[in-house]
This record gives C-alpha cells, sequence and structure tokens, in this order.
C-alpha cells in the first residue's frame, strides 16, 4: 500500500496576520504597518533618500531606516499619521457602527492612491 502524505492544515485567515499568529496588540501591529506601508510608498516614490526623508519627518536617518524596514517598535499610531501629514497626505478617521455580520469593532487602515 502507498503511504498517504498527510496534507498541511489550511486555516483561512482572519485578515490579521498578527492575530492569526496570536499576538498581543494585533490591531495595533496591523495598524502600524499599514500605516508604514503608505509612508515608505510616498517617500519611494518621492525617490527621497533616507536623509532627505528624514529631514521631513523631523526624525534623524536612523528611524527613517527602521521605519522602511518595518521596525515599528519604537513609533506611534500616532506619531505614524503625523509623518504622513507631514508627507503632504491627509489622514481620515471615520468611527461607525459594527456590522451586524461581525462581533466586536476593528480598525482599518486604507491607503487611497
Amino acid at each position: 500500500m502507498a503511504k498517504r502524505k498527510n496534507k498541511p492544515r489550511v486555516v483561512p485567515s482572519s485578515g490579521n496576520v498578527f492575530s492569526d499568529l496570536g499576538l498581543s496588540n494585533a490591531e495595533e501591529k496591523q495598524t502600524k504597518v499599514r500605516l508604514a506601508v503608505a509612508i515608505n510608498q510616498v517617500i519611494q516614490g518621492r525617490r527621497l533618500s533616507q536623509t532627505a526623508a528624514a529631514r521631513r519627518l523631523n526624525v534623524n536617518q536612523p528611524k527613517v531606516s527602521a521605519l522602511s524596514n518595518y521596525q515599528l517598535e519604537g513609533f506611534s499610531v500616532e506619531r505614524l499619521m503625523n509623518f504622513l501629514t507631514a508627507l503632504d497626505r491627509d489622514v481620515d478617521i471615520i468611527i461607525r457602527r459594527v456590522a451586524r455580520s461581525r462581533k466586536g469593532g476593528r480598525i482599518l487602515v486604507t491607503a487611497a492612491p
């Protein structure tokens, strides 16, 4: 008899990899990553050097390096939003009721083109 290969168990994602991994503060971590992605896209789109980006964001170059490598432990959500406004981006926060189909609220960050 041929041996059966064990199929890996596939678990659907919740939409938040940090939550799926069981990490604490999963929504905050995901929010920070999405904000950092938007910041890095603006910096890359403008072809700013890390030094030029640091001047624009009023931080030192190592902070921009950490940001570009998604080392976000030293950054608050508020600070990342302030970086976006310093890069001439609007940050809109919309508060609404939870959909009936979901239990509990969520934080969602979406970057517009």
